[in-house]
């Protein structure tokens, strides 16, 4: 199976991908670029770019994949800029889906989730955040998802 084609930005810390959803304007590639340029020795690994605007993901032995659509591969949309080719350092080809993080604004967001969400992509159960994109923190957030800091984590 070549797998499906979703709307929204994919990064990856350490071969563990997020994938960024929301409308358009919702903040995906604004936050992308910000965790990014997040100081990879601070986590150990540096922050990559999968995909922006769309992700193909595929079942692999139980697991996602996400890579980007050729046509797509290495570039993102910059708001007011344009669409930025970035360097060989800050892309990822293929990386596993750890996260799923819907994007939303601070007043609609629980200050601490009452549970973990899971949602089936291609009947694999992958968690699912929620963030606002334009909060200062949220690159850091989305990172410390990423790597499983947090005690509920479930995995």
């Amino acid at each position: 199976m070549d797998g499906i084609v979703v709307h929204g930005t994919c990064v990856a810390l350490g071969g563990a991908a997020a994938l960024l959803r929301g409308a358009s304007g919702a903040g995906k590639s604004d936050l992308a670029l910000r965790f990014l340029f997040l100081p990879g020795d601070a986590l150990g690994v540096r922050p990559r770019l999968v995909a922006d605007d769309g992700a193909r993901l595929r079942r692999v032995d139980g697991e996602i994949h996400a890579t980007s659509p050729e046509t797509i591969a290495g570039k993102m949309e910059v708001r007011t800029l344009g669409i930025a080719n970035l360097p060989p350092p800050l892309i990822e080809g293929t990386a596993h889906l750890r996260l799923l993080v819907d994007l939303g604004a601070v007043g609609d967001l629980p200050r601490f989730p009452e549970s973990i969400d899971w949602e089936d992509v291609l009947g694999v159960a992958v968690r699912r955040i929620a963030l606002d994109p334009f909060e200062m923190s949220s690159p850091m957030k989305l990172a410390l998802a990423l790597q499983g800091r947090f005690e509920d984590d479930g995995r």
